[in-house]
């Protein structure tokens, strides 16, 4: 019974680890503000939402660090859902590559990630220093240089 209870801890990944690597790489506000494509944001790069009690309030209005923390649980939780759309294999990756993978997502969100042919194959077949090749090939290293550098490196070192 504990041996099983163990494995099914493993497959789960260190989300409060994930959390303050996000808020290195997005930031976190505590106030509502245009991203760089002027979508009204919050927290830890929250997009707004229609159905959220903070569509249509101007900019510059306080965020609760509560509100934030709440808004992070729902969005990580999308985020490791679409990671296992993404890769069946999700269970089995070492937890460095479940934290790169996660923060790639929530980046890109899986529409734009799901485009990345070559890098999601060397991840499947648990090459990831192809997989971090095939991840600077890409527009979204161009666009987010740093971010996407230290994500790779990391991938190399797995």
């Amino acid at each position: 019974m504990a041996i099983w209870w163990m494995r099914e801890q493993e497959k789960e990944m260190n989300i409060e680890q994930l959390k303050e690597t996000l808020k290195v790489d997005e930031g976190v506000v505590y106030e509502i503000y245009n991203d760089h494509l002027g979508y009204a944001t919050f927290g830890i790069g929250h997009l707004v939402l229609d159905s959220d009690p903070e569509h249509g309030q101007e900019v510059g209005t306080p965020v609760s660090e509560e509100r934030v923390d709440e808004c992070f649980e729902k969005d990580v939780q999308t985020v490791i859902e679409d990671c296992k759309k993404l890769h069946d294999a999700w269970d089995g990756y070492p937890e460095e590559v479940k934290q790169i993978v996660a923060n790639m997502m929530f980046n890109m969100g899986l529409t734009r990630l799901s485009k990345f042919k070559k890098h999601n194959a060397a991840l499947q077949s648990g090459d990831w220093k192809e997989a971090a090749v095939e991840g600077r090939d890409s527009r979204w290293y161009k666009q987010v240089t740093n971010r996407a550098e230290r994500l790779m490196s990391r991938l190399e070192a797995v």
